[in-house]
């Protein structure tokens, strides 16, 4: 062989060798990062399923207005509610009429 053609060779051999290492030291860090990132997709995966049932996320956000303020909380806080739907309601059919 030729001088350049072996100054070739010696180089892609010492590239592999670099690349076998390089190789050891992502599969080390992607070993330290696996626990982290599955949580984490967990944690994506709650929050897509919570986005796509908003009924379920209704009554778990009553559940927790009721543990703060009690049942009689909650009822005074739906009748005010009920009373303002109303007074609204009533302003917009006498608009109308």
């Amino acid at each position: 062989m030729n001088k350049q053609m072996a100054a070739v060779m010696e180089r892609r051999a010492e590239l592999l060798a670099r690349i076998a290492e390089q190789r050891g030291q992502v599969a080390e860090i992607g070993s330290r990062w696996k626990a982290p990132l599955a949580l984490a997709d967990q944690g994506l995966a709650a929050v897509h399923y919570a986005r796509s049932r908003p009924v379920l996320m209704g009554v778990v956000a009553a559940l927790l207005v009721m543990r703060n303020r009690g049942v009689v909380g909650m009822v005074s806080g739906a009748w005010g509610l009920w009373k303002a739907y109303h007074s609204v309601a009533k302003k917009q059919s006498s608009r109308c009429e």
